[in-house]
């Protein structure tokens, strides 16, 4: 269960931040421990390869398994998290617990996702992602353009998701299973289906074009949520997701080339945008949604492990970098490049920062300059234009590289923009030891990187990667180290003549080009707006005639049951009184027939009569002999006549 526990322990760690989010100071030794201890349980998961699996019915099966490219981003995630979480536990005030609890649930999410082997697996993680990121970019609510700027991130990366959905479906229909192993056992078209989808769903989660302006609407988010989710985990899981099903995809003729070709173009898009963007953390974007375009153009030639080998390098130096921006950002409160300059106020941060911007801009001896010459030699190997377009990408990765180091962490203009004596900017805020020994370790682990220009580090990414890397030709590297300098001497040119930030550009074309050449409002246009106004007639709907007609039944229900109320009160009621007035009536004539009849007529008429023979009787007791002889003589006279008038009769 060791392979389970390393999504759980992030997770029960972030629900433990929440529970103690009044103690504030363990929350962030708290965070970090857990990540570290992520980061020890990946470690020697990588080595053990444990799997796991639930059995939902007997046609699904749920898995998780660490293995293949997974064995790296299981350990990768939590080590590029571990200093970012530190930096973020003493440089974010508002919501730490909140922040820190989000970060944790991110890193557990995507443990998740990397480690899942099947489709349903797959899709818990990639919506648990995509939830976390929502949340992250909106962490400050307060501000109606975080909530705003997250639901644009979220619904622009919602529309690829609709293409893991269908790909899940339809191989689950084809083959009956939803595991990836299966791809081998789907036929034709419904493995072009699953594939298409998966482009999709990669496309737009590692920001390619045309998904590629979501970047921006990101920056909402905090300085560590950005370096994170640059880095090893949202943006990161679309190229992982290549780099894991690509090999079982090759089959479908137009995938790999279709995979290319957006990289290829987002690589450039993103270099032209990245090299004219005036914000800081806008111009990283940039050159993350360029470099995870490299990576495509790398697993759409065949050569996944060099766009693993990439992802790898890029994790490490882009977190850095936007570590140092966000640092930069908070010394001076602006995210204006030409309002930075901070090389003598911050030297050590500089210093860390120019470890990012060198392996960005590809100078051997980084581990960054090995893994794109891996990319350039398997373009190399694939076609002449694509060679020369991954050239000209990487041309354009070091002037922006150099541009973005030199506004932010190089010495004062020898000649201002606008004129007038060069000054030194004045940071209002340093950052502390836990920051720069955040920023200190992601410019080590750059470093560490540099072990890939070592003989046999060749062999070991195969190993790794499971897959074989190209034989790159000496002059791939000449060509790459001339464009190198060439972009130095570029950018050197620019600044010397005080216009590095501007780069000469009319200020409309300048503008245009900074915002992806327009995509966000196009994307705004033809996506989100649409989607949202279908949301919103949807509840309009759902308001006015689904519960309208729940509503209408129950005033029905009502109504009837006000009608029979009445009826009944017209029947049954009306029979009850109408019983108990003939009973009270009855009792009446009960009454006066008691009264009148039996006690008036019977029982007091008996009474009375009584009383009057009895009164007549005593009269007759006079005492007069002479009286008792008469009454003696009538009787005898009366009981005579009887007897003589009793057989007449007969």
């Amino acid at each position: 269960m060791s392979v389970l526990a390393l999504p759980l322990l992030p997770l029960l760690a972030a629900g433990l931040l929440v529970l103690l989010r009044r103690r504030s100071g363990l929350l962030g030794p708290l965070a970090v421990g857990a990540l570290l201890a992520t980061l020890a349980l990946g470690g020697w998961t990588a080595a053990a390869e444990p799997a796991v699996r639930w059995r939902w019915s007997p046609a699904i099966e749920l898995g998780l398994a660490v293995s293949g490219f997974g064995r790296v981003m299981a350990v990768l995630v939590p080590l590029i998290a571990a200093p970012i979480v530190a930096y973020a536990a003493v440089s974010e005030e508002g919501g730490r617990a909140r922040l820190l609890a989000l970060l944790l649930a991110f890193v557990g999410a995507m443990e998740w996702l990397v480690l899942a082997t099947d489709f349903l697996t797959l899709l818990i993680g990639w919506e648990l992602v995509g939830a976390a990121s929502w949340a992250l970019i909106a962490h400050d609510w307060r501000n109606p353009e975080a909530p705003r700027s997250a639901t644009v991130a979220f619904v622009t990366t919602r529309v690829g998701d609709l293409g893991l959905y269908a790909a899940a479906g339809l191989l689950f229909a084809a083959t009956g299973s939803f595991a990836f192993d299966g791809l081998s056992l789907a036929g034709r078209p419904a493995l072009d289906a699953v594939a298409a989808g998966v482009l999709l769903a990669a496309t737009a989660k590692s920001a390619q074009l045309p998904f590629s302006s979501w970047l921006f609407a990101a920056m909402a988010g905090p300085t560590p949520v950005s370096a994170l989710l640059h880095s090893a985990t949202l943006v990161a899981a679309g190229a992982y997701l290549l780099i894991r099903l690509a090999p079982a995809l090759a089959s479908v003729g137009w995938f790999l080339p279709v995979v290319a070709g957006v990289g290829l173009a987002t690589a450039l898009a993103g270099g032209v945008v990245a090299t004219v963007q005036p914000h800081v953390k806008r111009a990283l974007a940039a050159s993350t949604s360029a470099q995870y375009g490299l990576m495509f153009v790398a697993v759409g030639t065949g050569a996944t492990a060099a766009a693993g080998a990439h992802l790898v390098a890029h994790a490490a130096f882009k977190s850095l970098m936007f570590l140092g921006a966000g640092i930069a950002m908070h010394a001076v409160g602006t995210g204006d490049l030409a309002g930075l300059r901070l090389g003598r106020a911050l030297p050590r941060v500089a210093a860390l920062s120019a470890v990012g911007a060198l392996a960005l801009a590809a100078v051997p001896p980084l581990g960054g300059a090995w893994t794109k010459e891996q990319i350039v030699a398997a373009a190399v190997h694939a076609s002449p234009w694509l060679a020369a377009g991954v050239f000209l990408a990487s041309f354009l990765s070091a002037v922006y590289a150099a541009r973005y180091q030199l506004l932010a962490y190089g010495p004062p203009p020898a000649r201002p923009a606008g004129g007038g004596e060069a000054t030194a900017q004045a940071p209002h805020h340093r950052p502390g030891a836990v920051e720069l020994a955040g920023v200190a370790a992601l410019a080590g682990t750059t470093l560490l990187l540099s072990a890939l220009w070592l003989p046999g580090a060749g062999s070991v990414v195969e190993a790794v990667a499971e897959r074989t890397l190209g034989e790159a030709a000496a002059w791939e590297l000449g060509v790459a180290l001339a464009l190198i300098v060439a972009a130095f001497a570029l950018v050197w040119g620019l600044d010397r003549g005080g216009r590095l930030a501007s780069l000469g550009l009319p200020s409309a074309l300048h503008a245009r080009a900074a915002d992806w050449l327009g995509l966000p409002l196009a994307t705004r246009l033809l996506v989100v707006n649409p989607v949202l106004s279908l949301s919103r007639a949807l509840a309009w709907g759902d308001a006015r005639v689904v519960d309208a007609g729940v509503r209408g039944v129950a005033v029905l229900a009502a109504a009837l049951s006000r009608l029979f109320s009445r009826r009944a009160e017209w029947t049954i009621d009306g029979a009850v009184r109408a019983t108990a007035l003939g009973t009270l009536r009855l009792a009446g004539g009960s009454r006066v027939a008691d009264e009148a009849a039996i006690d008036g007529a019977a029982v007091e008429g008996s009474a009375r009569l009584t009383g009057r023979a009895g009164h007549a009787s005593r009269r007759l007791q006079t005492g007069l002999a002479h009286h008792y002889y008469v009454i003696l003589a009538v009787g005898l006279a009366v009981m005579v006549a009887v007897l003589l008038l009793v057989p007449a009769l007969v």
